[in-house]
């Protein structure tokens, strides 16, 4: 059979180079462009790698025409609706999902590891008590290789993931004291008895000691359409492909560091307004616009080429249809509404955003559908999360995405450091 290639001409010399066409289990096909600046004596120029594969991966395909989401092959919609985040969790280890025997094992390991070492809570003391929960985490998370400074065999499978179940069970209490830092109030310690997400929203919401606020009608105040709200938002959020945060792990793993390290770099990237940070920026838009009958004047706003609002959580830089995450998020808002009572005049905004922007040609012939971000703030704020923990939760469920991503390019055997090069203009 004989082998695809391409052919590149350099019409200035006549020069010509031919390369091979690496096939994709699912996708794009793929130029094999290694050997590029030794046969030609150039480099490629894509800024924001839009034309660039840096690594082979067998974690997470997107087809972004299609709106299609999988993680080891499972669609996103058979996750989040059938599966648990913990679930998620093995999966992407494991490449495959437990059975009920391994996932009560893995998640009674996650419970037991969740527990903070005394000398790192003192860690806590050393920040403002306004700190922004996403500095706090991203240090704590550093400073845990101090803790944790073992050197990680990658023949030894279950040395490495030792590794990775004690980085997702602490993120959530890393990011709950942070959190409970930044208002000046006591830890709440993880409780054995709780799940993983149950755990998390009770280290949030519960008084010292873990006594929770009691309703008029004597129940907790965590239901479990909550519950299942917050676990389904962390699995939408599990990995996202090499997507920015992503390949800063895979940049900062290249250089040998500390895999908590790598995490924590990752945090950092994560909280910009482009990436993880985007959906407190659309609950910041969306109480800026303050009420239903000012939507339409800021979406003309929005289409105004001479104006420099934007409209937040709405387009992708990879989904050119609309994001799959989306849809089962625009469901659970439904869910959220109806089954907790709530029609709050954020919710009324927000639906009245995205009534108009999917029936105005403007948005859709932009391919401009609501993302991720902008049914997540909603969510997040329908479950009485404050802005400054949208992103610290987004942390949370991604954490095994990047430590799984931080596991496959270790045990890359052709993996290198990475090493861009660059267009020189200056003098």
């Amino acid at each position: 059979m004989k082998k695809s290639t391409v052919t590149l001409t350099n019409n200035q010399t006549g020069d010509s180079y031919e390369y091979s066409i690496l096939e994709s289990t699912r996708g794009s096909k793929v130029l094999d462009i290694r050997t590029f600046f030794s046969d030609s004596g150039m480099f490629t120029y894509d800024p924001g790698f839009t034309s660039t594969a840096a690594c082979e991966s067998t974690i997470t395909f997107i087809d972004g025409k299609k709106g299609e989401l999988r993680y080891r092959g499972i669609d996103i919609e058979a996750l989040a609706n059938k599966h648990s985040y913990l679930e998620t969790c093995f999966l992407l280890l494991n490449s495959r999902l437990p059975s009920e025997k391994e996932l009560h094992n893995f998640d009674l390991e996650i419970r037991h590891r969740a527990y903070l070492h005394r000398g790192l809570q003192k860690l806590f003391d050393a920040f403002p008590d306004n700190a922004h929960p996403m500095a706090t985490l991203s240090a704590a998370v550093t400073s845990l290789a101090s803790f944790y400074d073992e050197h990680i065999d990658m023949e030894n499978e279950d040395e490495y993931l030792e590794m990775a179940h004690r980085i997702i069970s602490k993120i959530p209490t890393l990011a709950a004291f942070a959190y409970r830092h930044s208002l000046g109030i006591p830890f709440v310690e993880p409780d054995i008895d709780l799940g993983f997400t149950k755990n998390f929203l009770t280290m949030m919401r519960a008084y010292p000691g873990g006594k929770m606020h009691l309703s008029v009608e004597g129940h907790e105040d965590i239901k479990d359409v909550e519950i299942r709200a917050l676990d389904t938002i962390f699995t939408l959020h599990a990995d996202h492909e090499q997507n920015a945060s992503t390949t800063v792990v895979r940049g900062v793993a290249s250089t040998g560091a500390h895999p908590y390290v790598a995490i924590s770099s990752g945090i950092s990237a994560l909280w910009g307004r482009a990436h993880g940070g985007a959906n407190e920026s659309v609950i910041a838009q969306i109480e800026y616009i303050g009420s239903v009958d000012k939507v339409k004047a800021f979406i003309e706003k929005a289409k105004d080429p001479d104006d420099d609002f934007r409209l937040m959580g709405f387009g992708h830089r990879v989904y050119k249809n609309f994001d799959p995450r989306a849809k089962i998020l625009k469901g659970l808002q439904d869910e959220l509404r109806d089954e907790l009572g709530l029609d709050t005049e954020l919710m009324k905004i927000a639906r009245k955003i995205e009534e108009i922007a999917l029936s105005d040609d403007y948005f859709v012939s932009r391919n401009l559908y609501p993302n991720i971000d902008f049914y997540t703030g909603i969510i997040l704020t329908a479950l009485k999360i404050p802005k400054s923990m949208f992103t610290p939760i987004f942390v949370i469920g991604r954490t095994v995405g990047w430590i799984t991503q931080w596991i496959e390019f270790k045990k890359d055997e052709t993996s290198k450091i990475a090493r861009p090069r660059q267009l020189y203009s200056g003098k």
